[in-house]
Formats: C-alpha cells, structure tokens, sequence
C-alpha cells in the first residue's frame, strides 16, 4: 500500500533531489518551462499490432488528423511509431517504417505541430529527421554515436530510453540485483556525456516503464517497480535534464476502465516532478495536471 509515511520517508531522505531544476530549452522554436510547467507528448501508433486501439491510426490522413485533435486537447508533442513494443508485434524493416512515418510527420510538420519519432533504426532516423522530426525517442542504445550525431546535426532533441539489452524489442529480464534509480543514473550519466560530446544541448531522458521484460509480466512486481519509479524520478533530475515517462496500462486492475490507468499513474509521476508526460490520454493528462496545479 502506497501511504504518506513512504513519501514522507522517501523525500527525507533525498531533500536535497526535489529541489534540482533541469535545462528548459526551446523544440522547433516553442519554449518549454519544464521547472514550472509539465509538458505531454500525445502518441500515435501506426502499428495495426498496438493494443492500445485508440491510438492507432490506419493511414497517414487518420494519423494528421488524429495529431491536430491531440494538440487541440493539450498535446505540446505528438509521438509516432511504425512498430509496436509487444512481444509477438509483427517487426518492419527501415523503407516498411520510413513508408509509414514520413507522410505523417510531413503532413504535422506542415500543421505546425511539433513531431517526435520512436525508433532506433539509423535509416529511419535519418530519414525521419530530414522530414522534419523534431525529437528523436531513442528506444535503443546500440550505435548510439551515430544516432546522436544526426539529431545534433538537425538541432532536434533526443529522449533518451533506459534500456537493459540492445533496443526495446530485445530485452530479457530486468535486473534488480541493486538500487534501479542508481543502475538508471549511472547509465543515463554515460549516455548524456556521449550526446553531449556529438553536440546534442536538448535531452530528456527516460526510465522507459513501458518495455516488456520477461519477469515484468507478473503484475504485483511490474506496477511496483513502476509506482516505485515515478516517486523516485526526482532523484534522477539532479543530472540536469527533464524527465520523460511513458504512462503505463496495468490491464490486469483496472480491466475495463483501462483509459483511467494512465491518469492514475500520472498523478505518481507528477508527484515525482516528471517533465514531460507520454500518453494516449491527452485530454485526462492535461485536466490531471491543472488539477494539481490548482492545489
């Protein structure tokens, strides 16, 4: 049970964390406030395999469309994929994901909207940034050199995923064996030293909770892990970048009011001053955190 006493305990312990700021720098020439004003990123899958059926999009008509409604509800940045992360989604190779996302992206660049591209595929980052892409959601950290020397070449921002194995689709089990926020801070500390030395200024980075570890899939060990980690977000802003969370389901309690899944989790994640918000539920993001702003 979540109770007053673990975040009395929590924030005791870690004081000097919770008053860390992080870089607050312009995408696309929007500026962000991250110290004072939480951004959300609304996602678009293009991928028939995603689960989450309202965010999936069949054609690139469907899909701008889908990215004006979500920045109409709240949305600062709209997140595409061509591939979903499920274990048993069907995988694309580079020319299959570059026909589908770059319609999109040019088709919202031309709306004005600000555009982030999930993949770890050099061809397809390239690609998808020469369309226009403004963040690169880096779900890999195999090659990451040149990857990173592409989005500083195109003055584009970069979330940085933790991931244990070579990209999201190719992980097993998570490790536990130490303090996780400590194993991510130690990787994201080597991964921003490598953007940076590429000339890479905008970085979020990213506990990546949504992956699909294969001792993740009992639920009481992957929601805690994940509720764990919201509450301990702050501790990894003292490396001086913005957070980025991707907001989980947990299918198996919340059942048919799955949709309110994500709202619950981002009251957590606000709680552990995260920056920016990915969610499929734009409009119950956004009304979550004007309601805590209110208090």
């Amino acid at each position: 049970m979540l109770t007053l006493e673990y975040l009395a305990e929590l924030l005791a312990q870690h004081r000097a964390a919770a008053a860390a700021r992080v870089r607050e720098f312009a995408i696309g020439g929007k500026p962000f406030a991250f110290n004072s004003r939480p951004a959300v990123m609304g996602v678009i899958n293009l991928s028939t395999d995603s689960w989450y059926r309202e965010s999936v999009c069949l054609t690139a008509d469907q899909a701008i469309q889908r990215g004006k409604v979500l920045h109409e509800q709240g949305a600062d940045i709209i997140d595409v994929g061509a591939e979903s992360t499920l274990a048993h989604a069907a995988r694309l190779d580079e020319t299959g994901q570059n026909s589908k996302l770059l319609p999109v992206i040019r088709g919202l660049r031309a709306a004005n909207l600000l555009v982030s591209v999930e993949t770890y595929q050099p061809a397809v980052t390239r690609a998808c940034l020469e369309a226009g892409a403004n963040v690169l959601n880096l779900t890999g950290n195999d090659g990451t050199d040149e990857l990173f020397r592409m989005v500083a070449a195109h003055d584009a921002a970069v979330i940085i995923c933790y991931v244990q194995g070579k990209n999201v689709r190719e992980v097993d089990d998570f490790d536990f064996s130490a303090d996780t926020t400590g194993l991510m801070r130690d990787y994201f500390t080597r991964q921003i030293d490598v953007a940076m030395r590429y000339g890479v200024e905008k970085i979020f980075i990213d506990p990546g909770l949504g992956f699909y570890y294969r001792n993740l899939q009992d639920s009481a060990v992957r929601v805690r892990h994940q509720m764990t980690t919201f509450l301990n977000t702050f501790r990894l802003r003292e490396l001086g970048f913005p957070i980025c969370h991707a907001l989980p389901h947990a299918f198996e309690y919340f059942g048919d009011e799955v949709r309110c899944a994500e709202p619950f989790f981002a009251v957590l994640a606000a709680l552990g001053k995260t920056d920016l918000f990915r969610t499929h539920e734009v409009p119950r993001i956004r009304a979550v955190l004007e309601t805590l702003k209110a208090f």
